[in-house]
């Protein structure tokens, strides 16, 4: 599973927990669901900071990878990559 799916489902899950330990309490539903979204953020904070940061990896290195194959595709379309084997000087083959 990757790491965005487990944070993302971690702070679904305790954006979850939060608003049913809210439900007893006598206060609007959209006041409960505030209150649940405030608290299960400082939550996710302190409890998910594994997940976070290897989400944050993953993202870093797919980024990495984009900026990498962005500016190999550039220099093709610029001419200043060659066909893997040849020589800059070689005169192309008939």
């Amino acid at each position: 599973m990757s790491a965005a799916v487990k944070y993302t489902l971690g702070r679904i899950g305790l954006f979850v927990v939060v608003v049913l330990a809210l439900w007893p309490v006598e206060v609007n539903i959209f006041l409960k669901l505030m209150l649940a979204l405030v608290f299960s953020a400082a939550a996710s904070f302190f409890l998910l900071r594994g997940w976070r940061d290897e989400m944050a990896e993953d993202l870093a290195v797919a980024a990495e990878r984009r900026r990498a194959e962005k500016e190999r595709l550039r220099a093709a379309l610029a001419g200043d990559d060659q066909p893997a084997g040849e020589e800059p000087g070689d005169q192309p083959r008939a």
